[in-house]
């Protein structure tokens, strides 16, 4: 199992570790500050010993690495894994503004089934099953949104009860499960803006893109 210390500290740029398991490129680590696809939110991007990440997957309770060419290494070398820290951070406010309209939507119409959702750095999206136009409800989303950011609420990140079972929470709103990485604050979020996507008949897409001053 590899310690994620992106959920102890993901605002944490460099960590100093070892090779726990090495197979010419691919390689695990003891501990890690290198989020893997998960959840819909995409894998960071960073280097290893200094050689670029080129994949990261989730294996069991693992991460495995696939690492660009270098010299060989070995369990229990050394090394320093460093994070593209301006990407994980655009990640982290996208990924919990979708989560924010998420919920906001459970509660203004009726929970409709999410059929999808991907948190990329340029945008965010989440898919529902969902015949009517969902952008009349955008301007009551988006200011509801906007009160929570000004708010400046604290947001909670820690175990439901298991390992490997994570959830969110700010004051107002139930604990949700997610094992993604999150800010600290709901001010860090921002400006947002929602774009309404048909993509298919009885589905709607609302994208999510960050407004930057």
């Amino acid at each position: 199992m590899t310690r994620k210390v992106f959920w102890e500290d993901p605002y944490l740029t460099r960590l100093d570790t070892r090779i726990a398991s090495a197979d010419g490129d691919t390689v695990t680590l003891e501990e890690t500050i290198l989020y893997a696809l998960s959840g819909g939110q995409e894998s960071d991007r960073g280097t290893i010993a200094g050689r670029d990440v080129v994949e990261a997957r989730k294996d069991g309770t693992g991460i495995v690495y696939t690492i660009g060419p270098g010299p060989a290494l070995a369990a229990g070398d050394p090394v320093s894994a460093s994070l593209n820290w301006p990407r994980r951070y655009r990640l982290m406010r996208l990924h919990f503004a979708a989560e924010l309209v998420l919920e906001l939507v459970y509660r203004s119409l009726g929970r409709p089934e999410k059929i999808g959702a991907h948190i990329a750095e340029e945008k965010a999206r989440i898919d529902f099953a969902l015949d009517e136009n969902v952008a009349p409800h955008f301007p009551a989303l988006t200011a509801e949104v906007e009160r929570i950011v000004a708010a400046d609420q604290p947001i909670t990140s820690a175990w439901i009860e298991a390992a490997e079972r994570r959830y969110w929470q700010i004051p107002g709103f139930d604990p949700v499960p997610c094992g993604g990485t999150h800010l600290r604050s709901t001010s860090e979020v921002g400006a947002i803006r929602l774009k309404r996507t048909n993509i298919g008949k009885g589905k709607e897409r609302i994208e999510i893109t960050l407004v930057e001053p």
